[in-house]
């Protein structure tokens, strides 16, 4: 057993490379719409709203992927390193079929559009980025899964690099094809979905030429004969991955209802809330990046046979975890009439908005808590009873509860936006401890049934 700190040191050691690639990630967002706002009200409208549909189509469906890094984990702790080059062409196989689902999606996208009532003009502009982005797609799902056979091999820096040359290209790309410098056409907010696709092609080609030909990517065989389709390894994959995908959605789609219906109470109100809302985006990349390492690491300690090992790796992550979200949290609650002012001149924003970045330091104490367990069960390859947890919870207590307290006068007064944000803590607390309930029984059932010696088991079976 690993002294308490070297485990901590590893969780730094694989996390913080991971938190830097998401934060890349969320400033090509940041980007793209900083660059819109130079052009005209309707291409920034259109970047904003396209954007969000993009985003939950494609994330929806390329969360699957995040299946990878703890099987690839699996494999790499009980030393089958041919297996994980199989694995990987498994892996090809389900991103063509996912990528696919996302073309159409992103070609034909009506349902979504008719649920936003645009403007012909924004419409126009809307879809022309969606059919632009579709090109991407591939590259992207080719993209995630070389981040994470990396992760899932405990190399998580080229996935940073790659996240960061990524964001150092986007602003050139953009440029060129939003405002048509160069010669290159002016084709407005089309030209972000352009720029964006390209970006995922010439990112996908190196990342997977550097890796093909990478002498510590050898042992893997990933350059043998892409095998052909295994419906028995797929069922697997798709075991641990559909339920992700799904917990994504559930998490998305509660939070996006929750600012709809925040909407209605003016542009005030809803413009505090995106200031929360943005924080307690932010925050959640730090657990967020320490969970998936917790992943990685409880998946090679499962697969080299070592579950007591696994267990403590999740308790260690908890705790040092929690300690940094209660730092953020007094953060939070100390720094708030400042941070409210980093974000708006506009004192009627400010005012409301300082109760709810109070908020949002006790809704991230859960979030975080959450993050981490979850990620950790995805370890043990455990992923539909928190799929059941999410969408309950994050639902009926939280979005339904948020209507009930915001909106209704049940139990008072309707209390606005500080109502939706209590119903979300209530929630996003119950989601946490539920989750660490299920993680503490299941690795007390590892460490009890499973012996020193049986990785194998772990490796090849979801449960």
């Amino acid at each position: 057993m690993q002294h308490p700190t070297s485990s901590t040191r590893e969780l730094i050691h694989l996390g913080w490379p991971m938190l830097v690639a998401q934060l890349a990630m969320m400033a090509n967002a940041v980007i793209d719409t900083a660059m819109a706002g130079r052009l005209t009200v309707i291409d920034l409208a259109s970047v904003g709203i396209a954007a969000s549909i993009m985003a939950t189509i494609l994330m929806s469906l390329i969360s699957v992927l995040l299946a990878v890094p703890p099987i690839i984990a699996h494999l790499h702790g009980a030393g089958q390193r041919a297996e994980i080059g199989r694995e990987i062409h498994q892996g090809i196989w389900i991103s063509l079929a996912l990528a696919l689902v996302a073309i159409l999606l992103l070609r034909f996208p009506g349902p979504f559009i008719a649920i936003s009532h645009l403007q012909p003009a924004v419409e126009t502009k809307v879809r022309a980025y969606l059919a632009a982005s579709a090109w991407g797609v591939p590259a992207a799902f080719a993209l995630r899964l070389f981040f994470g056979l990396s992760t899932g091999i405990k190399r998580p820096r080229p996935v940073m690099l790659f996240n960061l040359l990524s964001l150092a290209i986007k602003v050139p790309l953009n440029a060129l094809f939003m405002f048509g410098l160069f010669g290159f056409p002016e084709m407005g907010s089309t030209g972000c979905a352009v720029a964006t696709a390209l970006d995922a092609w010439l990112m996908a080609a190196l990342a997977w030429a550097w890796c093909l030909n990478n002498p510590r990517y050898a042992e893997f065989e990933l350059r043998r004969r892409i095998t052909a389709p295994d419906f028995a390894a797929i069922r697997e994959f798709l075991k641990l991955g559909l339920p992700i995908g799904l917990t994504f959605i559930a998490d998305v789609t509660a939070f996006t209802f929750m600012a709809l219906f925040i909407a209605r109470l003016g542009p005030v109100v809803s413009g505090a809330h995106q200031i929360a809302a943005n924080l307690a985006a932010l925050a959640f990349m730090i657990p967020l990046s320490l969970g998936n390492a917790t992943s990685v690491l409880v998946g090679q300690a499962l697969g080299a046979g070592q579950p007591q090992h696994a267990r403590h790796i999740c308790w260690e992550a908890i705790r040092f975890g929690m300690s940094i979200a209660i730092v953020l949290c007094l953060t939070f609650w100390l720094g708030a009439p400042y941070i409210a002012a980093f974000y708006t001149t506009d004192h009627q924003v400010q005012a409301i908005a300082i109760p709810l970045i109070m908020m949002v330091g006790l809704y991230h104490l859960g979030d975080a808590i959450q993050a981490i367990t979850v990620n950790a069960l995805r370890g043990y390859k455990k992923s539909v009873v928190p799929m059941v947890i999410y969408t309950i919870t994050l639902w009926v207590p939280g979005l339904g509860g948020g209507i009930v307290l915001g909106l209704t006068g049940f139990f008072g007064p309707a209390r606005g936006a500080p109502g939706f944000w209590l119903a979300a803590i209530a929630s996003i607390w119950l989601v946490g401890g539920l989750m660490a309930a299920y993680l503490n029984l299941t690795s007390k059932q590892h460490c009890v049934h499973q012996p020193a010696d049986s990785g194998m088991e772990s490796v090849t079976g979801v449960k």
